[in-house]
C-alpha cells in the first residue's frame, strides 16, 4: 500500500542516466487551470462583433488589399509607425469642426462624454481583445470618427476647404483614403459615426445631408463610372455596422428580394467569355440598374451592368469578401460575383470583348485584369451561389444543337483571319466545281447528236 500512487497525479518515469528523473502533473491543477480559462469572458464572441482581422488564408493572396497605407481608422492599426504622421491631419480636421462650434471646448467635451457612453458597445464591435485602456480608445474614436465625418462633408461642400489642406490639394492622400476607408481592418462601429454625426449637425443650415448619403457620395463610382441614384431610405430598416457594410448594402439591397432557394447551394460553371460568344451567347451593357450584380441571361443575351476597373478594384472586393466569409450568417453576395466574373474571365481576349461590349471599364492594364479576376476569390467557401440558375441557363443555351454546331465551326474553322481566309477560298472553289459540273452536265445533254435524224 505504500507504493500505491496518489490518483490525481500521473508519472512519466524517464531513464536519462543511471538516475531516474520523475515528471508529475497535477490533474487537479490542469481542471482548476481549465476551468479558470473558460470561465473567461473573452473566449465568447460578441454578438455585436463585426469588425476583424482579415483571415491569413484570405491575406495572403495580397496583404496590400487590407493594410492601411496612410490613415489609420480605430484601433487595429493605430500608432504604426509609417502612419503616424498623417495624425496631425486628422487632429487639423477635428480643429476646424469644433471651431464651428459656439463653444468649442463645450462640444468637445460632449462628443467625448458621449462616445465614453458606447465605449464598451463599440469594444465589443472587435473581433480581438483591444490593447488600449478606455480613455485611449475613447480619444481613438473621438479623433477618426470626427476626421471620417469632416472628410465626407468638405468632399460634398457642406463645409469649406481651405486652401491649403492637404487632402484636397494633395492627389496621392484621396487616393490612400480611398484605399484605406473601405478596409475590414479599418473600421470604427457606425453606431459611432452617427453619434458624432448628429452632435456636430449645424441644424441652423437647410438642406444637409444625412450620413448614408455623404458616404455613398463620396464613394461614388467606386464600382461603376455611371452615376446611381441614392436613396438613404432604402437603409433605414437595416442595421448598418460601418462603413464596408454600408457600400455591400449597396450592392445586395436592390436584388436581395430575389431570395435563395435550395437549388442555389451548388453551381455550374461555363466557358469563358471568349468561347460561350462563340457559341451564341451574346454580351449586352444593361443600360437600366441599380447595382453592378443585376445580371440577367434572356434570348441568349447576358445583360450585364458596367464594371470600373481601377487601383482601388481589388481592395474593395477583397474586403468585401473578407467580411462575408468571417460574419456570421452573412449571405455570399459579393464572393458569388466575383466567381462569376472569374468564371467569365480567363484569358485577355475575355477582358477585351467585355472591354468592347462596354461591360468593363477597365484602367487597367489587360493582363492585370485578367490576374486579378483569376484570382479574387481563392480560398473562399461559397455556402450558397447566388447566380446558379442564371449558370445552368447559361449552359443549357450552348448545349443546343444548333449552338454546339455553331462553335464546332466556329472554334475550329473560324477562330483565325487564316482560318476564314481558307474558309471562304474553299467555298468559293467548291461553288466554283460545282457550277462547271452543272454546265458540263447541261451542255452535253442540249448538244446535237450527229447523225440524228432530228439534226
Amino acid at each position: 500500500m505504500d507504493n500505491q500512487e496518489n490518483p490525481t497525479e500521473i508519472v512519466n518515469k524517464n531513464t536519462a542516466s543511471e538516475d531516474d528523473h520523475h515528471i508529475a502533473i497535477s490533474i487537479k491543477s490542469l481542471v482548476s487551470s481549465l476551468e479558470h480559462m473558460m470561465a473567461d469572458d473573452n473566449i465568447s464572441i460578441s454578438s455585436n462583433c463585426c469588425i476583424f482581422r482579415s483571415p491569413v488564408i484570405l491575406s495572403c493572396h495580397n496583404q496590400k488589399a487590407f493594410a492601411p497605407n496612410g490613415f489609420s481608422v480605430g484601433p487595429f492599426h493605430h500608432g504604426e509607425d509609417h502612419l503616424k504622421l498623417n495624425e496631425k491631419i486628422k487632429l487639423r480636421y477635428l480643429q476646424g469642426l469644433l471651431r464651428r462650434s459656439p463653444n468649442p471646448k463645450e462640444k468637445l467635451t460632449e462628443l467625448l462624454e458621449e462616445t465614453t457612453s458606447v465605449e464598451g458597445l463599440a469594444r465589443e464591435c472587435y473581433a480581438e481583445p483591444i490593447p488600449f485602456d478606455k480613455e485611449e480608445f475613447v480619444r481613438i474614436l473621438v479623433v477618426d470618427g470626427c476626421f471620417i465625418i469632416e472628410l465626407f462633408r468638405k468632399h460634398s461642400n457642406e463645409v469649406s476647404k481651405e486652401p491649403d489642406d492637404p487632402i484636397f490639394s494633395m492627389a496621392c492622400l484621396m487616393e490612400l483614403l480611398n484605399h484605406d476607408l473601405v478596409l475590414l481592418e479599418n473600421q470604427i462601429p457606425w453606431f459611432v459615426l452617427e453619434r458624432l454625426f448628429v452632435l456636430t449637425l449645424n441644424q441652423e443650415v437647410p438642406g444637409n445631408m444625412d450620413l448614408i448619403r455623404l458616404v455613398l457620395q463620396f464613394f461614388q463610382g467606386l464600382f461603376s463610372s455611371d452615376t446611381i441614384q441614392i436613396n438613404s431610405d432604402q437603409y433605414r430598416s437595416h442595421k448598418i455596422k460601418h462603413i464596408l457594410d454600408l457600400l455591400r448594402y449597396s450592392l445586395i439591397l436592390p436584388i436581395r428580394s430575389e431570395k435563395y432557394t435550395e437549388k442555389n447551394a451548388g453551381w455550374e460553371p461555363f466557358s469563358c467569355a471568349a468561347k460561350i460568344n462563340e457559341a451564341g451567347i451574346e454580351f449586352s451593357r444593361k443600360r437600366d440598374y441599380s447595382t453592378i450584380l443585376d445580371i440577367k441571361f434572356y434570348n441568349g443575351t447576358l445583360d450585364i451592368p458596367p464594371l470600373a476597373i481601377h487601383e482601388t478594384t481589388e481592395t474593395i472586393f477583397r474586403n468585401l469578401i473578407s467580411f462575408e466569409q468571417c460574419y456570421p450568417n452573412c449571405d455570399p453576395f459579393i464572393t458569388s460575383y466575383a466567381k462569376f466574373m472569374d468564371n467569365l474571365i480567363y484569358t485577355t481576349k475575355d477582358v477585351d470583348l467585355l472591354t468592347e461590349k462596354g461591360i468593363l471599364n477597365n484602367w487597367l492594364d489587360p493582363d492585370d485584369a485578367t490576374l486579378y479576376f483569376n484570382k479574387l476569390y481563392n480560398d473562399t467557401h461559397v455556402k450558397k451561389f447566388y447566380y446558379d440558375d442564371l449558370c445552368k441557363q447559361v449552359n443549357e443555351y450552348c448545349r443546343s444543337w444548333w449552338n454546339k454546331t455553331r462553335y464546332f465551326y466556329m472554334h475550329n474553322y473560324f477562330g483565325t483571319p487564316w482560318a476564314i481566309v481558307s474558309q471562304i477560298a474553299a467555298t468559293f472553289l467548291l461553288l466554283f466545281t460545282f457550277l462547271q459540273t452543272y454546265y458540263t452536265i447541261v451542255g452535253g445533254v442540249q448538244k446535237p447528236i450527229r447523225g440524228s435524224t432530228y439534226s
